[in-house]
Formats: structure tokens, C-alpha cells, sequence
């Protein structure tokens, strides 16, 4: 079993899309808590919404190509657009940051609400995360 966390957010119809993939994935994986959700400026392009953001902590069988795949195609069903700016308005992003206590994804380092909430759910690493 493998425990991961999440990263979740958007910037269109943000409080029914994280919902939405919120649901998605406690349906197919092991949804153990989810972090607060809390509203972000969003970084490199900044003429768009501001983003709502926050993590889930799941325990899953799916190996990590297995659920970066499974994550795209929640993505797709939500309606995200891969072919506009990368870092434009999105209906939802799904990211693995935390793989069974290794964080796999250095804008944890960089930006505080992924830090903040991969702390809230798994309070333990803190050292590793140098706060």
C-alpha cells in the first residue's frame, strides 16, 4: 500500500471542481484527511483568478505512473485544457508531491500552501521540509 499526498487546485469554478475531484478520487482510492483549502495568487502567468488550493492524503495499490495516469484522466473528465498557457487558468490540477514519505515534487520547497499542507497532513515531516 502506498500513501501519497495530492496536491489539488483550481482557478474555474474552484469550489465545484476541487469537489469534484475530491469525490473522484475518495471512489477509487483510500482517502485518509484532506488539508484546508485556501484561495492563492497564482505564480509566472498573473492576469487570471486567483487559485483555490490544498492536498489530499491517500493510501492506494496503484504504482506511481499508475496514479499520475489516473489523475491525468480525472483531469480530462473535468474539462482540463492541456493546450492553452501551462501556467493559464485550469479547471483542476492534480499533482503527486508526497510518495510514501518522499516528496517527489520540489514546488513543495518552493511555494508555502504546498508546504503548509503536506505539514498539516503529515505533521511528522517538518524535518525534512526545513520549516
Amino acid at each position: 500500500m502506498n500513501t501519497v499526498v495530492i496536491a489539488v487546485g483550481s482557478n474555474i469554478e474552484p469550489e465545484k471542481n476541487t469537489n469534484i475531484a475530491k469525490k473522484i478520487i475518495s471512489n477509487k482510492l483510500n482517502l485518509l484527511r484532506s488539508s484546508e483549502f485556501i484561495k492563492t495568487k497564482p505564480v509566472g502567468f498573473t492576469d487570471q483568478d486567483d487559485f483555490l488550493n490544498g492536498a489530499l492524503l491517500v493510501e492506494c495499490n496503484l504504482n506511481l505512473e499508475e496514479l499520475k495516469k489516473f489523475l491525468r484522466e480525472i483531469e480530462n473528465t473535468i474539462g482540463r485544457d492541456r493546450y492553452s498557457n501551462k501556467f493559464g487558468p485550469r479547471t483542476i490540477d492534480l499533482d503527486v508531491i508526497v510518495w510514501n514519505g518522499n516528496i517527489i515534487d520540489n514546488d513543495v520547497y518552493e511555494r508555502e500552501f504546498l508546504k503548509n499542507s503536506v505539514i498539516e497532513l503529515i505533521p511528522e515531516i517538518k524535518a525534512i521540509i526545513k520549516v
